[in-house]
């Protein structure tokens, strides 16, 4: 007889609809709970700390994804190959894969705290920390820092969790920082007045529930993949597939935080041109717009996240019928709920603002923003959905090459060009013409390596 908790199994015999449905929406839930997470900490220190700590936080939060991606990444990457062990039936690979995922996350977790003290202000500066917003992003980041290694660990676990068919309780490891940081955002900002430090000691208590959490699972022996320390000696064939898979997520981080570097550079510089404006406004009108963003795209990260394990699975079972069919209702899906918040944020940009601060300046020049942000939404889909087909199929190059298209390709180099012309306008102006054409570039290799299918 099964066990109980070998549940991987329903991925490669569920009705593809159900299944994607089961698989996305504990992540969506999981990654609205946590960006709304990010958008209460926008609306807490923006409402009692001011429009500067608006600036402070968008500085701060590329910093922390690429030092959490490290976590993310090894989740990805290892997730990847768990699910299609458990696929071909490899159960020795799948166990000694997650044990070698905890033993890498760990161990690089804590360098990087190491790093970030040893050179936390060559890098605030470098990401954008200037003139009165690097105190307040100085005093954020000092406290985050710690909660970065629980952080590492519960992005590697919640891949793994969706990797072994158990979504629900992926999304509960999302929930449980999202809510804690929410009610001590409150308990710590609003009523004791802690100001940023407040902000940033909520989000760290709310890694380490987050990480407790997930070593109660697993060391109660509630999973089918299993906390053995004796697999926490790395295995080099199984590191080397890891980084290859991993790799994608942590360049896709490094890429977006290189993006941050430019942009908080030309927003302030483009800002401080228009002496109404001001660069720090600049910045924090940023900050607002891609908080937002995060908060608005998580049904389609949820699409994504639920997507990988089915291919995965599916592919190592060499089921490819239902690979094709999990594509197909995942982009007509993602499409359908994109066009909706495109739709919504756009035709309510100018109402948006309000709710997050009182600042005049703020208020005046988010609009715009916000409805060039999100404008082509839709195309957003198959930024996700193209990587995430290669990655789950364990073919790191072009998922890495694809990653990259929007940020990499057309992004980086449209945000340097187009201010020379059309001034901070011109930074709006690039996002929605980044979106169109890697989606293109995105939707013509994923056809092209969905043909090999046949």
């Amino acid at each position: 007889m099964k066990s109980s908790t070998n549940t991987s199994e329903i991925l490669g015999t569920k009705t593809v609809k159900k299944l994607l449905f089961s698989q996305s929406a504990p992540a969506a839930i999981g990654f609205m709970v946590m960006s709304l997470n990010m958008v209460v900490d926008t609306f807490f220190v923006g409402r009692y700390v001011g429009e500067l700590a608006i600036g402070a936080i968008s500085v701060i939060f590329p910093i922390s994804f690429l030092l959490s991606a490290v976590g993310m990444s090894i989740g990805i990457g290892g997730g990847s190959i768990v699910s299609r062990a458990l696929g071909s039936n490899d159960e020795e690979k799948a166990q000694l894969s997650f044990n070698n995922q905890i033993s890498l996350t760990l161990f690089l977790a804590f360098l990087i705290i190491l790093i970030g003290i040893s050179f936390s202000k060559p890098i605030l500066t470098l990401f954008g920390a200037k003139g009165a917003i690097f105190p307040l992003a100085d005093i954020y980041f000092s406290i985050v820092l710690i909660g970065i290694p629980f952080l590492a660990i519960s992005m590697m676990a919640n891949n793994n969790l969706r990797a072994e068919g158990k979504p629900k309780i992926a999304m509960i490891v999302l929930l449980i920082p999202s809510i804690v940081n929410i009610i001590l955002d409150y308990i710590l900002i609003d009523i004791f007045d802690l100001g940023m430090s407040g902000a940033a000691w909520a989000t760290t208590v709310s890694y380490l529930g987050c990480a407790f959490y997930i070593f109660f699972f697993y060391l109660t022996g509630k999973g089918q993949l299993k906390v053995v320390p004796a697999k926490f000696k790395l295995n080099k064939g199984v590191v080397t597939e890891i980084f290859k898979l991993g790799s994608v997520n942590l360049v896709r981080q490094g890429t977006l935080s290189l993006l941050a570097i430019i942009l908080n550079t030309s927003l302030f510089y483009y800002g401080n041109k228009n002496p109404e404006m001001g660069g720090e406004t600049a910045i924090s009108v940023y900050g607002l717009a891609s908080r937002l963003a995060m908060f608005a795209f998580f049904p389609l990260i949820g699409i994504a996240q639920g997507f990988m394990p089915i291919v995965g699975y599916n592919f190592g079972a060499k089921k490819f019928g239902r690979v094709k069919e999990t594509i197909n209702y995942s982009l007509i899906y993602g499409f359908l709920i994109a066009s909706l918040i495109c739709f919504i944020l756009t035709y309510f940009s100018p109402l948006i603002p309000h709710v997050f601060t009182h600042d005049q300046k703020l208020i005046h020049y988010s609009p715009d923003a916000i409805f060039w942000l999100f404008i082509t939404a839709p195309t957003v889909v198959f930024h996700l959905i193209s990587p995430s087909y290669y990655q789950a199929l364990g073919k790191a190059l072009p998922a890495l090459l694809l990653t990259i298209t929007k940020q990499g390709l057309f992004l980086i180099p449209l945000v340097v060009v187009l201010p020379l012309y059309f001034g901070i306008d011109g930074i709006w102006y690039s996002f929605p013409i980044s979106d169109v054409l890697s989606a293109i570039t995105c939707y013509y290799f994923l056809r092209k390596g969905v043909k090999k299918l046949d």
